[in-house]
């Protein structure tokens, strides 16, 4: 797990220890952010998204610690820092060998302390509880960076032809083509569904086996060709691409990004001083799920039956929610950035015992 120790500010970075759709309509529940102030937009390969609306949620302060569970191209993790000054700190966490190269570059230009770790955020996060490390407000923008999305040769893309690969840390196993080269046709139609929503999952997944006994999928074309030749050709020409659910579900399973993201909430929420928030952007409903179910849960309160004249379980808010809808871009960064339109911010704020009251 290469760690970089924090660094000084403006100064170079510490020694390594080791080595999306547009136009849908919204579903209830849900807040279009502000467009009066406009979107911040960078001016960097990856243009961060709800920038501005998850910086005033965490409302970092001078001489605070920030957790940047998901690094990437360190488009949020710049505008954290600028508010954070010399006297704050900022860890940033990524598994992908692209993002730790542009964390040397950002750390020489940003004027808070920082520090780099390479690896899962929920591996991290434990490191950092370890340590007894405490922080200020912790941020998740969660599912692929553009970054990743753009680098071809890293196949997470169905648009070009390239590697079946779709690893955000290229030495970890297995990759997209072993994955589909040894799982069973009824564990692969399952994560289809389950991580896809994939109506055609069995189609597919019996597609793929078959083309696999002919010769092993190599690269993301023969990938959507399978699922293309599987599905009904009326299907082929819906809206969306007809690989987009399949390929979703696939970088899922390799990653296990389910898997890391129930791990890593709690975990964040235990690194959080009392006063701190948390923040996550989702970009499908699996993810959004599971952050509104967790964040829900810490601001409930009082679990006693209605008819019970007084409360008897003794249970207090842990959270305050900062939003009571998930927060969506609004349409000028859409037209900006259109990868941002599936994207919800939720947070919440940890309170004090006694403070809900």
């Amino acid at each position: 797990m290469p760690v970089l120790e924090m660094s000084k500010p403006g100064g170079r970075q510490g020694r390594a220890e080791g080595s999306k759709r547009r136009g849908a309509a919204r579903p209830r529940g849900e807040r279009r952010a502000d467009a009066t102030q406009g979107p911040l937009l960078a001016l960097e390969p990856h243009t961060p998204v709800l920038a501005r609306e998850a910086i005033e949620l965490l409302d970092p302060q001078p001489g605070q610690r920030v957790v940047d569970c998901t690094f990437g191209w360190g488009g949020h993790a710049r505008l954290l820092a600028e508010r954070l000054g010399r006297t704050g700190a900022l860890v940033a966490i990524d598994r992908d060998p692209l993002s730790e190269e542009r964390f040397a570059q950002l750390s020489r230009e940003v004027g808070c302390q920082m520090r780099f770790i390479r690896s899962g955020y929920a591996e991290a996060l434990d490191r950092l509880a370890a340590e007894g490390f405490r922080a200020d407000a912790v941020l998740f923008d969660l599912g692929t960076s553009s970054m990743q999305l753009d680098t071809r040769e890293r196949g997470f893309s169905y648009s070009y032809d390239a590697p079946l690969d779709m690893r955000m840390d290229p030495g970890s196993e297995p990759s997209a083509r072993t994955l589909l080269a040894e799982i069973d046709e009824p564990r692969l139609a399952r994560i289809l569904r389950e991580y896809g929503e994939e109506r055609y999952a069995s189609a597919i997944a019996r597609a793929i086996v078959r083309r696999r006994e002919l010769e092993p999928l190599r690269s993301t074309q023969e990938l959507v060709e399978t699922i293309c030749q599987a599905i009904p050709a009326p299907a082929r020409f819906a809206a969306g691409h007809p690989a987009k659910r399949t390929f979703q579900a696939i970088r899922i399973a390799v990653n296990d990004e389910l898997g890391q993201l129930d791990r890593a909430l709690p975990r964040a929420w235990d690194l959080l001083l009392t006063g701190g928030a948390l923040a996550a952007i989702a970009f499908h409903s699996l993810e959004d799920r599971r952050v509104k179910r967790f964040l829900a849960e810490r601001a409930r309160g009082c679990i006693c039956p209605p008819d019970l004249p007084v409360c008897a379980c003794g249970r207090e808010p842990e959270a305050a929610l900062l939003s009571r809808r998930a927060i969506v871009p609004s349409a000028e960064e859409i037209a900006a950035n259109p990868r941002a339109s599936s994207a919800r911010l939720r947070a919440a704020r940890k309170l004090r015992p006694g403070d809900a009251r």
